[in-house]
């Protein structure tokens, strides 16, 4: 069962018109969230990542806080699986084609649901493989654009050799992934690449800096070069619905001793404890929980 402007169906009888902008243009953002026992994680972070994509696109957000929220949980409610994610999906709507705003046009507000399963267990406790390429994409990341071609395409370059992830190099210092974010370990130094415009504000990579921060996980957010990645003691990815998992081949070379390493394992386990105190709805000890 999905949600489609003002409407629950089953998606099968969702239609859309061909003028929506989303579909002439890519003119939209997105979000993801992961909701676990039914219950959305960190969802006033999720919330306001989803307002600073629509403030980087113009679009006035159609619903308060307190909206999305009794919307999302009646999603939750309709469809069957103790642990989803929650794809918002929000457009400027349908207007005769002019690549200017259109006015007084009301946004296409979708938001559908998934099972979330959890990473498989093999790749946990083997490690996955990744490839690097070249971060091509447009300079604006922090926005949740609908128009993820280049994402897409650098996410393919993975696919083609059977690796997990592509990991995104620009000018020579490491941006993010091409559908995740990034850590690298070196010398039992958790180091993370700034916030900026050149990648996504993940909320799990939140959590994970969080959890160091709370577990006096020696930690450094800064630039990290391309060298700094193809030497590193470990390699982690993060996102909403892979949550944290170890990259133990590098361009088909060894990360590290070529396996999870022993900072994975930690912040591994610490976020699974963090997922099951937000499910009884307590504090951990992290900020913004």
């Amino acid at each position: 069962m999905i949600y489609l402007n003002g409407k629950f169906m089953p998606i099968e009888e969702a239609c859309i018109p061909v003028l929506d902008r989303g579909f002439i243009f890519g003119d939209g953002i997105y979000e993801v969230i992961p909701a676990y026992s039914r219950k959305p994680f960190r969802l006033p972070k999720h919330l306001n990542r989803l307002q600073h994509s629509l403030d980087g696109i113009r679009l006035k957000n159609p619903f308060s806080n307190d909206e999305w929220k009794n919307l999302l949980e009646q999603v939750i409610s309709k469809n069957d699986a103790e642990d989803q994610y929650l794809y918002l999906h929000i457009t400027r709507g349908v207007a005769k084609r002019d690549h200017a705003f259109p006015v007084n046009v009301p946004p296409t507000v979708f938001i559908m649901s998934n099972p979330l399963l959890p990473p498989p267990a093999e790749l946990l406790a083997s490690g996955a493989s990744a490839i690097t390429a070249i971060d091509n994409r447009w300079i604006r990341c922090d926005v949740k654009a609908i128009s993820l071609l280049p994402n897409v395409l650098l996410r393919q370059l993975a696919v083609d050799v059977h690796a997990l992830e592509t990991i995104l190099i620009r000018d020579g210092f490491l941006t993010e992934g091409a559908a995740s974010n990034i850590f690298v370990v070196k010398n039992g130094v958790l180091l993370a690449p700034p916030k900026s415009n050149l990648m996504l504000p993940g909320i799990t990579y939140d959590v994970v800096l969080e959890l160091a921060a709370a577990n006096k996980i020696p930690h450094e957010i800064r630039e990290i070069t391309e060298a700094e990645v193809r030497e590193a003691d470990e390699i982690l990815l993060t996102s909403s619905t892979k949550e944290i998992m170890p990259i133990a081949s590098l361009d088909n070379q060894p990360v590290g001793q070529g396996k999870p390493g022993p900072l994975f394992a930690r912040l591994h386990a610490l976020y699974q404890d963090y997922k099951a105190t937000n499910m009884r709805g307590h504090s951990c000890g992290c900020s913004n929980s």
